[in-house]
């Protein structure tokens, strides 16, 4: 019976090929974006799934509300992994992480340094706590000693080659030594950070025991039956029994005291596995991804589905007429209704299987695209691997049962003695059905097309909004405290190139870069609870200039004044915060340790206006500039129009100055747009996606409007005669799937307004959606729909009435 089954099915498909190839393409399409879509939804949910443990792990996350900021970190003080471990038998383990930035590196007798961004000091416990494989070194002991340094096998292969690292010395940063006690495999790129080199945190320089800052990343590692949310409720016996005794030594508060004024402290525990699609902390240790995307993709991905799946049913049951007597004689011959719901879901599964089978070879075609825009590193074999493949294969039958289903029951309903006898209507105006779904596709299509005009706009909002500095032009040059004294030499003798306007050397940019913050006291205050928390950031004498950021009140750092080593110029954020009608010549102090008595005490000079240093999914918050010897990079504002020629320049003092330094720049308008690449990646996917769903909505109604002008040949032919013209004829053939589409964009625009104004929800700095996007949305729509129509109505109204109204 069933190979029976087969051969008709593969019959009726050869005989019919027009339609034939708009469902196989049409579902393969489909079935390719739903395995793409897949593919990233799977690598989305498997971050940190690599760990052994990872059930078990967990982060240590803050919230501070003080100084009139509201802030939720990723960040926790030093102390508190230790103490736990200490105080509660429900920890098994901790480790602390911190985070170092970017360093030179290279093996100890190299001439040459190597540019290094992940490098992280951690403590010996890592290896307890996360899985990290060592191919060589023993991991109880590979961080347990001063001076020592895991590195990973990628890291291995670029500083030794194919020689041995184990125990052979490594330098950082031109004079610290750090010896290979282990060799990892390279961390999986599904993690929520990863690393090339850890250095032992003996080695990391800080002041440790500050309950009162919070400059690392501390994950524990409950026992196992530990019920996490119980367990967090200590961290109210931690602040109690450790913050608060510091808070009043150093500032002579008490909590009481502190939470009385409205501020806030807390920790909370965020699950090791929730961290890349839950966390939005700041200071994170990578950027992050957003649940909010992996539902928008995955219903994205069941929508297209499901419209490869629509233009299949329309297309059965519009041809129903072809097949209708082919029913009646099978049913008079004795054809159960059950044996023709075989055959005909025999039908839909077969062009299922061979439309999988396309797919697939979409997929392997669009998936090397697919990770460039994505950023991830998917491949085929995850799709056919034991865990994905009894899904792979389900996948077709369930398409193929799915979309086979209606026209299956619609076609096996048929009376005989009606269909022999040619009184079954099957015209396209009846069709509720048939309507309904049409309308439903391209309801999507026009939700997809409003979706991804927003997010360009909002995404060229961000690119031209007038952040408050110039980033236009700006060189910077990273790794300049790897040269020491030599940083000034070469910022000078950059400035004398023709094409370089000012320069400046900080660490401290306005794009992604090194922060600081701390809690500064208007002069005459000394309670915790009277201060505020801001960006403390040290520059030179020119960063202002450099920047392009404009001063509103007072002046900017001088040389000709010498106490401008103790002067301060905050932001208009600041002034608002701190209360100040007129803020230059008022004093400021902070603590610079967590001693009461050691306080350094500012005078502000100058208001500059607000600038965004952070992303504009934030409000801008409180900052400070002070004078300070932070190399961290050189920035030169350039005004030459032959900006590849001054960077050959600039590179080739670099390596005067610097030699064996690795010479590493970014402009910072580059910079600036990285904080926004996920939004630009989401963008460009979603422009991609829709398109494609447009695609197959148009390959059904292609179809549709095919079989619609073959059902109106007589009627189009007798309009002809009676003296219609070839213009009135598209219209006729055009209007009923305009209206449609119209209903279509109908429903579609209030559902697409309220699902990105919850996108836009995130971002503090926004566009406003207005009535033209979704004015545009349809008329494209409308514009697609009508070309897709136009084809076949022109066609059918240009055909000879004399061949149309033959008798047959």
């Amino acid at each position: 019976m069933l190979t029976n089954y087969l051969k008709i099915a593969w019959r009726t498909l050869r005989k019919q090929q027009g339609f034939t190839f708009i469902n196989i393409f049409g579902l393969a399409v489909g079935l390719a974006c739903c395995m793409l879509i897949m593919l990233y939804v799977l690598d989305e949910l498997s971050f940190d799934q690599y760990n052994a443990k990872a059930d078990r792990i967990y982060r240590i996350q803050t919230h501070l509300k003080f100084g009139g900021n509201d802030m939720n970190f990723a960040l926790s003080p030093d102390p508190i992994g230790p103490t736990l471990k200490k105080d509660y038998p429900q920890v098994e383990q901790f480790v602390r992480l911190h985070r170092s930035g970017t360093w030179s590196v290279r093996r100890t007798g190299e001439p040459t340094s190597l540019r290094e961004d992940n490098i992280t000091f951690a403590d010996s416990t890592l290896f307890d706590v996360f899985t990290l494989p060592l191919v060589s070194g023993d991991p109880k002991r590979a961080l347990a000693e001063p001076n020592t340094v895991v590195i990973s096998e990628s890291a291995a292969k670029r500083h030794f080659g194919n020689q041995n690292p184990m125990g052979q010395t490594m330098l950082f940063d031109n004079n610290k030594t750090f010896k290979v006690s282990g060799v990892m495999r390279d961390m999986p790129q599904n993690s929520h950070f990863r690393s090339d080199f850890f250095l032992t945190m003996l080695n990391d320089d800080y002041e440790w025991g500050q309950w009162l800052s919070n400059n690392h990343y501390a994950y524990i590692l409950l026992k196992p039956g530990t019920n996490p949310a119980v367990f967090a409720k200590n961290f109210d016996t931690i602040i109690e029994k450790y913050i608060g005794p510091q808070a009043l030594q150093t500032v002579g508060t008490t909590m009481e005291q502190f939470r009385k004024a409205g501020n806030e402290i807390g920790y909370w525990l965020i699950p090791l596995t929730d961290i890349h699609l839950y966390s939005k902390q700041q200071y994170e240790l990578a950027p992050n991804g957003d649940i909010q995307y992996v539902y928008i993709f995955s219903a994205v991905a069941l929508f297209i589905l499901l419209i490869a799946c629509i233009n299949f049913m329309n297309l059965a049951t519009a041809r129903s007429a072809k097949r209708a007597k082919e029913v009646g004689v099978r049913k008079v011959m004795g054809s159960e209704r059950q044996q023709l719901i075989g055959q005909f879901m025999t039908e839909s599964i077969l062009t299922t299987v061979l439309a999988m089978v396309l797919a697939l070879f979409i997929v392997a075609v669009a998936l090397p695209a697919f990770n460039g825009l994505a950023a991830k590193e998917m491949s085929l074999r995850q799709l056919v691997s034991p865990y994905y493949l009894p899904l792979l294969v389900a996948l077709p039958i369930v398409v193929g049962l799915l979309a086979g289903s209606y026209p299956a029951l619609f076609l096996s309903s048929f009376q005989p003695i009606t269909v022999l006898k040619g009184k079954i209507n099957v015209s396209f105006r009846s069709a509720g059905l048939r309507s309904g779904l049409v309308v439903f596709q391209f309801m999507m299509s026009v939700i997809l097309i409003v979706g991804t005009i927003i997010v360009y706009r909002q995404i060229t909002y961000i690119q031209t909004k007038n952040v408050g500095f110039n980033r236009n032009q700006v060189l910077s040059v990273f790794g300049v405290y790897s040269i020491g004294k030599q940083a000034e030499t070469f910022k000078q003798e950059v400035l004398r190139m023709p094409g370089v306007v000012s320069g400046s050397i900080s660490g401290y940019l306005p794009t992604p870069s090194s922060r600081s913050d701390n809690s500064f006291f208007a002069e005459g205050q000394s309670n915790l609870n009277q201060g505020i928390n801001m960006q403390n950031w040290g520059v030179d004498y020119d960063y202002l200039k450099t920047m392009g950021m404009q001063l509103v009140q007072g002046r900017g750092f001088s040389r000709d004044f010498g106490s401008d080593s103790s002067g301060i110029i905050i932001n208009e954020a600041a002034v608002k915060v701190l209360g100040f009608k007129d803020p230059v010549g008022k004093r400021v102090w902070r603590f610079t340790d967590n001693q009461a008595k050691n306080r350094k005490t500012y005078t502000i000079l100058g208001v500059i206006k607000n600038f965004h240093f952070e992303s504009l999914r934030r409000n801008i918050s409180a900052l400070s500039l002070v004078l300070d010897s932070n190399s961290g990079a050189a920035s030169f504002r350039l005004s030459s129009t032959d900006l590849p020629a001054v960077v050959k320049q600039i590179e080739a003092k670099w390596k005067q100055v610097a030699p064996g330094q690795p010479f590493s720049y970014q402009f910072m308008d580059d910079s600036f747009d990285e904080m926004y690449r996920a939004e630009q990646r989401i963008g460009t996917i979603a422009l991609t996606f829709a398109a494609l769903a447009i695609l197959i909505a148009c390959l059904g109604l292609f179809g549709l409007a095919a079989f619609m002008a073959e059902q109106r040949t007589k009627e189009i032919g007798v309009r002809k005669v009676l003296g219609a013209s070839v213009g009135s004829i598209i219209g006729l053939l055009s209007k009923d799937f305009l209206k449609l589409v119209f209903i279509s964009i109908i429903i579609a625009s209030p559902i697409a307004w309220y699902a990105m104004n919850q996108w836009l929800s995130d971002f503090a700095y926004k566009i406003d959606i207005e009535w033209w996007m979704f004015a545009l949305a349809g008329i494209l729509a409308v514009g697609i729909a009508l070309l897709t129509v136009s084809f076949q109505s022109i066609k059918a109204a240009l055909m000879n009435p004399v061949k149309s109204l033959r008798s047959e």
